[in-house]
């Protein structure tokens, strides 16, 4: 057990905050008095996890023969006393992708002096601290810093919870995030992980010459997704605008122009419900091809797909919620009535057809379709309701009906569908996409359908987009399109129950 692990838990008795916080103010304004409080001319030269990585393994007196100097700065996350002329500390920094970036302090009255051994008496835990000394290993072969230089960088007014404990309520750990990412080493691991995974994609997609591009997040006319669009004014143009709820139809605009192959990494806003799978800000990665269709878009983001989880977690087989997820295997492929067919095969082929008797049906789950919904609308509903929460492993749902995919091109061999699909993960939604429409006098038809819902009452319905229409009368070539939502995907990867863990700062109720 390490000298640190020893220290006494600290008391689990109700404090008074606030005279901690005026504690602190005084000891900076006693600081403050005695020259600079917030120095910034200390240049750490170490990290924690490297000389962890370096010296962990190497014995006491090779390591001391060694005389490694270190300059090291963090911030001091346990203090204990060693009697009147020493002390130890831990340090913790922002080293460390699997490790935690954490080093041990021996401060001694001799190395030291007199009056930064007194200073290191009074300081707090949260206080940021640079240091320089030499690395040596402790009777319990704990890599230490003995310190030679100590200096206050940074004074922590406010007290860090208990170390033990950490944030205990977790609406506190989404709102205060900085402090759960100073406690928690997993919350940590889970944002250096999707800090990988999106580089992995990024790297993926431009190995793949994929163009990584930029699109409005201000929208004269919300497109690109059946969605609710966030409303706001911009005042120098006197002008309604809505927050992006998808790139879309700007990315197939440049592909218009002759990139062939763009993608974007995009925070989206949907004025929409909140759940343990939906924030109303996200991130997708959105990217389109030409001259390719949906069947090699499923193959290509399956690739995308697995890689990142190679790269992230380091293996594309996971465990998510104490079950097993494997990434590694081809993905299935099921049709919308196949799905219910599996997934619930006490409907008769008969029923699956007939559209009164699925409205009939839905009425039991509690879903009211609209007046205008097709029979393709009502399976796929009847879908949602019997099949998609039992999607656990990665599973392809293709041929979407028309009426429900007003951007997808329609299929050539079957009537009423489209050449499109959506990824399903543990029960969830986690990609969406389609050979492209290209054809602008079918797509102007599309948009009038979607205008006419609109009207009935279907407030996800699109607008017309008489711009984007004008782009495909140039010419769209065969293009192939799809969206991963980024954040679900790392819940995934991170074993992550909640959609909140993985945003860093994800949308709450106002404070009281």
């Amino acid at each position: 057990m390490s000298d640190i692990q020893n220290q006494t838990a600290a008391s689990e008795l109700p404090v008074d905050e606030n005279s901690i916080i005026a504690e602190r103010r005084a000891k900076l304004d006693a600081i403050r008095a005695k020259g600079v409080a917030f120095p910034n001319d200390f240049r750490p030269q170490h990290k924690a996890a490297d000389l962890q990585a370096q010296y962990g393994e190497v014995g006491r007196e090779e390591l001391e023969a060694m005389n490694v100097e270190v300059s090291v700065a963090g911030r001091m996350m346990l203090k204990r006393e060693a009697g009147k002329k020493a002390a130890f500390a831990t340090l913790q920094d922002a080293s460390g992708i699997k490790a935690d970036g954490r080093i041990q302090l021996y401060v001694t009255l001799d190395k030291t002096g007199e009056e930064a051994m007194e200073a290191f008496r009074h300081y707090d835990l949260g206080d940021i601290l640079g240091i320089e000394g030499v690395l040596f290993k402790t009777k319990t072969d704990e890599l230490t810093v003995k310190v030679t230089t100590l200096r206050l960088l940074t004074k922590s007014l406010r007290p860090l919870p208990d170390k033990f404990h950490g944030l205990a309520n977790q609406e506190t750990k989404y709102r205060q995030r900085y402090v759960d990412l100073i406690m928690s080493e997993d919350t940590r691991r889970t944002f250096k992980a999707r800090t990988a995974a999106m580089t992995s994609i990024r790297n993926f997609m431009a190995s793949h010459e994929f163009m990584e591009v930029e699109t409005p997040m201000l929208h004269v006319i919300p497109g690109g997704a059946a969605a609710k669009p966030f409303i706001t004014h911009h005042n120098a143009l006197d002008m309604e605008m809505y927050l992006r709820i998808a790139p879309e139809l700007y990315l197939k605009r440049l592909v218009v122009g002759g990139f062939n192959r763009v993608f974007e990494v995009n925070r989206n806003f949907r004025n929409e419900g909140v759940s343990p799978r939906h924030n109303p800000e996200f991130t997708m990665m959105e990217f389109y091809a030409a001259y390719v269709d949906y069947k090699w878009l499923m193959d290509f983001t399956e690739q995308v797909i697995r890689k990142a989880a190679e790269d992230a977690h380091g293996t594309a087989v996971l465990t998510y919620q104490g079950r097993e997820l494997d990434l590694s295997k081809p993905f299935e492929r099921l049709t919308i009535v196949g799905a219910i067919n599996k997934y619930a095969p006490h409907y008769t082929h008969e029923q699956l057809h007939d559209a009164d008797f699925i409205r009939t049906e839905l009425l039991k789950f509690g879903v009211k379709p609209f007046a205008t919904s097709g029979l393709g609308a009502l399976q796929l509903a009847l879908f949602e309701e019997t099949a998609e929460a039992q999607l656990w492993n990665p599973t392809y749902i293709i041929d979407y009906p028309v009426e429900v995919s007003p951007l997808a091109r329609a299929s050539d061999s079957v009537a009423g569908i489209t050449e499109r699909f959506e990824l399903f993960m543990t029960g969830r939604e986690i990609a969406n996409g389609f050979s492209e429409l290209n054809d602008a006098e079918d797509q102007a038809a599309r948009f009038m359908a979607q205008v006419a819902a609109k009207d009935a009452g279907d407030e996800e319905a699109m607008y017309f987009d008489a711009d984007y229409i004008r782009a495909l009368e140039y010419g769209l070539p065969p293009t192939g399109g799809c969206g991963i939502g980024i954040d679900r995907l790392m819940m995934l990867i991170t074993d992550s129950p909640n959609i909140r863990d993985v945003i860093l700062f994800p949308h709450l109720r106002r404070e009281d």
